[in-house]
């Protein structure tokens, strides 16, 4: 089971490695990207289920893929309230929160594979 804090890190190594896959992204240290992490997990809980709410319609009529744009949504915000986390434009914001999905999800798998070892 990963703790709060090693989800936080796991994300905020994620951050970096995605800032340096992608141009338009970019993080001034690794302070940042832990600010990000937990900025991210804070926009995440809390106006992430709200902007769901308020777009089930539009939400539906795409099959779910204007969830994606909800998700840029949540790193332009991001982007707004930490200085030393830049991300260029929405396009970018969409591909960095494809990205960084990806990196968390196979941190995540390695971490299943460990534990499932240790039992």
């Amino acid at each position: 089971m990963i703790t709060v804090i090693g989800r936080i890190l796991m994300v905020s190594i994620a951050v970096i490695l995605s800032s340096f896959f992608l141009p338009g992204v970019e993080v001034d240290s690794f302070l940042y990207a832990i600010l990000v992490a937990v900025v991210l997990s804070i926009l995440n809980t809390i106006v992430k289920p709200i902007l769901v709410i308020f777009t089930i319609p539009i939400t539906v009529l795409t099959l779910g893929l204007f969830l994606l744009v909800i998700n840029a949504i949540i790193i332009i915000l991001t982007d707004s309230l930490i200085g030393g986390f830049h991300v260029a434009n929405f396009w970018w914001a969409l591909l960095f929160s494809l990205v960084l999905s990806v990196i968390v999800s196979i941190f995540e798998s390695f971490n299943k594979k460990e534990k499932d070892q240790r039992r």
